[in-house]
């Protein structure tokens, strides 16, 4: 059960000690005051199926900052009377994961609802060893996980507890989940519902919340209390504006406007502007981002971006993440630094990246097509008898190691994924797939 406790004091109603921020006071504490993710805890969706069956299993919660995994599973804790420990991968270790594991070992004892929830908020920043100190309770059910993330847990979350855990996708809140939650603000808040607020125009606050319910209510209290007591307190589009560019490091919670910062960033390399991009790059590291997160990115930009126009760039770019793995900040600043301007000067290309997605739009299209008996492995006297392997050209055999046989699925014979770009690296490559498959790749 969850008990919040808000001290009164009517003669002290302004932003103070005495009262939460507006988006701590205005958390829901049920689904019917959940604004947002409809796809998930709508009438009939999978969320609500799994809250209203009582059955509730380990799952992720992957999304931007703001839209509200925080407070679904507290709500899903809460409706279901389940005990609920809370922990961030950014301050917390094994030590303290196995701690909750023994509290929760009790706790289970007394309460025949089900297992304790442990939420874990950021779970993408524990390591592999925190990450399998998971395992066991959840597999054997001491505990029902529920993680939060930013960070696409196909990468950032160990297999074995992904495979252990649902995925569930939010989404950033529409127009009119934001418009919801600024009428329930100015009606109901302790502080805001009795003053003469006057809400003339809303793009600029929808606008700067970015899609983030969290962000939004920072803004209204922010520009709120810039009327320093004044009545009627009167919103329009530039008075937000004002308020915001007097108050940026108020507004900016998540770290100098973590999500545009990365945007301009990558951005800026794609563009080719080593200036540009090692501002970009300065801006992120003043404003305290995590280093780790700005080197898995210039990994995925040397490979989406760059490419085979420089293939050493994915490997420079691992080479700065494992860097920086080991050296940390400050001087961490330096490799980054030095492989973003790699990067940004490089040549581009994205053949790589349109051709799997060609690949797997075709394999969407045709399903699981036979691969061809001459290319399948043959491992057994039966699969011989099958004709496994018969046909098979060893390339090593043939001049120029290359022996001419169709390795696609009969129905996509001919079929080309991979075009390559007009850059000196991908011409070179062209020139040997023309040599090789003068049907498919001209010279």
């Amino acid at each position: 059960m969850y008990i919040c406790i808000m001290q009164q004091n009517e003669g002290n109603l302004g932003r103070g000690a005495l009262y939460p921020p507006l988006p701590e006071r205005m958390r829901p504490r049920s689904l019917a005051q959940y604004v947002g993710q409809r796809h998930l805890v709508g009438e009939g969706c999978v969320l609500r199926k799994m809250i209203e069956s009582g059955n509730l299993s380990s799952f992720i919660l992957w999304g931007p900052p703001g839209v509200g995994k925080t407070t679904l599973a507290r709500i899903i804790a809460e409706t279901l009377d389940r005990d609920f420990y809370t922990l961030s991968a950014v301050t917390s270790g094994v030590k303290d994961v196995r701690e909750v594991f023994e509290k929760a070992k009790g706790a289970s004892l007394f309460n025949q609802k089900g297992a304790p929830v442990l939420f874990i908020d950021e779970i993408h920043r524990f390591n592999k060893a925190q990450q399998d100190a998971l395992l066991g309770a959840v597999e054997t059910g001491t505990i029902v996980l529920i993680g939060a993330t930013t960070e696409n847990p196909s990468f950032e979350v160990i297999t074995p507890l992904l495979s252990r855990c649902q995925v569930f996708v939010l989404k950033p809140l529409e127009a009119e989940d934001l418009r919801t939650l600024l009428d329930r603000a100015l009606k109901e808040d302790i502080l805001l519902k009795d003053k003469d607020i006057r809400l003339e125009e809303t793009d600029a606050l929808l606008r700067y919340s970015g899609g983030d319910g969290r962000k939004l209510l920072n803004v209204l209290e922010i520009v709120v209390d810039a009327f320093a007591g004044r009545s009627p307190i009167v919103i329009d589009n530039q008075v937000v504006t004002e308020s915001i560019q007097e108050n940026m490091a108020v507004y900016d919670t998540d770290g100098e406007m973590h999500y545009d910062l990365i945007s301009a960033f990558i951005k800026s390399i794609r563009g080719s502007d080593p200036n540009a991009a090692i501002y970009y790059l300065a801006r992120m590291i003043d404003g305290g981002e995590d280093p780790l997160f700005i080197a898995r990115r210039l990994c995925l930009s040397a490979s989406e971006d760059v490419g085979l126009a420089n293939p050493n760039a994915l490997l420079l770019a691992n080479a700065c993440f494992e860097t920086v793995s080991k050296i940390g900040m400050p001087e961490g600043r330096i490799p980054l630094a030095e492989v973003t301007v790699y990067l940004a000067s490089s040549p581009k290309s994205n053949a790589s990246y349109l051709a799997i997605d060609r690949a797997l739009a075709k394999v969407k299209e045709t399903g699981n097509q036979p691969v061809p008996l001459p290319i399948r492995n043959a491992p057994t006297n039966l699969m011989k008898e099958l004709h496994y392997g018969d046909g098979y050209k060893y390339a090593h055999d043939y001049p120029g190691h290359f022996a001419d046989m169709e390795f696609l699925p009969d129905a996509l014979a001919g079929t080309v994924f991979y075009e390559p770009q007009d850059n000196r690296h991908e011409n070179t490559l062209r020139a040997y797939l023309a040599s090789c498959w003068p049907k498919y790749y001209k010279p």
